[in-house]
């Protein structure tokens, strides 16, 4: 098998050959068939942000494969791997918040993850792919499920949204433009956020209420839009749900100045930067802003159904590279040159 590894910060990634590794009971080894890039992966090899693996690592933990190893009832089964592997025993296991399992493994931070031939996983939740979903998608394409997908799509379960809800999403690039149709699937009159016209466009495109291209506008001016778009729309004018997706500071400032009365704040993107807010504006209008990690392993199977019936759309989204052109796709992804989710292919064995 080979591995595509982080050695240092902000260095290119290195080949790697490496024997099959010992498969313990309970685990299942997977041919890779993609792995996408994610902004978590640029935060490990470009932000500074710690693996709890040390390096040199292996990143990459958003992975869909088949197993050619391990339980026998998994074997030559097309999978999609949980990005967050949950102990299933333990205290917040037993609550329901299994996302934020203390006792978690996540591929490309705990231990070797996607940028590779093969990988070693837990087998306990892996996530059957089903043969209806295969007839639309290729595997390589899917493997977006196990992070872009399921995790806006488990911000937008925990924010309560009911129909007719106003969502606003903030960053519609390689998560955000899922957690758009997703709040939209779920009956919510959608607004969409960016400071790029092309995301824009493909957002109104596949479904999207409104668009708001923000560059350049104060908060005021942009709550204002907001406000109006909300009565064209004929949406709430409070409980609005904010979905911060960018992972920008200046996201994440334009999200908290959104908050109305009984709105719902849900912080998705991740940066290292840090916001100056007035949390007081929370009791004021007695809105709410909550956090979200991955998603629960018990969710898959409800994203997979909403591909498989056509209600969400995978390939206009997403974008196949060859794993050995790793470096120049990280290169490029941080200077923002795709508007697609990048999938890195296993080019050779």
């Amino acid at each position: 098998m080979y591995q595509w590894q982080m050695t240092e910060l902000n260095k290119e990634f290195t080949l790697a050959e490496k024997p099959f590794p010992e498969i313990k009971e309970g685990e299942a080894l997977i041919k890779i068939a993609g792995c996408g890039v994610c902004h978590t992966d640029l935060s490990f090899w470009h932000q500074g942000v710690r693996t709890k693996h040390a390096l040199p690592l292996t990143l990459g933990h958003e992975i869909s494969g088949v197993v050619i190893g391990g339980p026998q009832e998994w074997l030559n089964k097309k999978v999609i791997i949980p990005a967050v592997l949950p102990c299933g025993e333990c205290e917040l296991c037993k609550r329901g918040r299994s996302n934020i399992c203390r006792n978690q493994l996540m591929p490309g931070n705990d231990f070797d993850g996607g940028f590779a031939s093969h990988v070693v996983v837990p087998a306990k939740y892996l996530c059957h792919v089903p043969e209806k979903v295969l007839q639309k998608y290729s595997l390589q394409q899917l493997c977006v499920i196990a992070d872009a997908i399921s995790t806006p799509y488990q911000v937008v379960k925990k924010s309560e949204i009911e129909k007719g809800d106003l969502a606003i999403v903030i960053g519609v690039g390689g998560v955000g433009i899922y957690g758009a149709q997703i709040a939209k699937i779920f009956g919510a009159k959608v607004v969409a956020l960016d400071v790029n016209d092309e995301k824009l466009a493909i957002a109104k495109n596949h479904g999207i209420d409104a668009t708001i291209n923000i560059k350049g506008l104060d908060a005021a001016a942009v709550k204002e839009k907001v406000k109006g778009i909300a009565r064209e729309l004929k949406a709430p004018s409070v409980c609005w749900k904010i979905f911060e997706m960018s992972g920008t500071k200046a996201g994440q400032e334009m999200a908290f100045s959104l908050l109305t009365f009984a709105s719902t704040l849900s912080v998705v993107g991740f940066t290292m930067d840090k916001v100056e807010v007035r949390l007081s504006n929370l009791m004021a209008f007695d809105a709410k802003l909550i956090g979200t990690w991955g998603c629960k392993p018990e969710l898959y199977p409800e994203v997979v159904d909403l591909v498989a019936n056509d209600l969400l759309k995978i390939d206009q989204f997403v974008e196949t590279f060859p794993l050995s052109k790793i470096n120049e796709v990280f290169k490029n992804t941080l200077e923002h040159k795709y508007t697609k989710r990048s999938v890195l292919v296993p080019d050779f064995e």
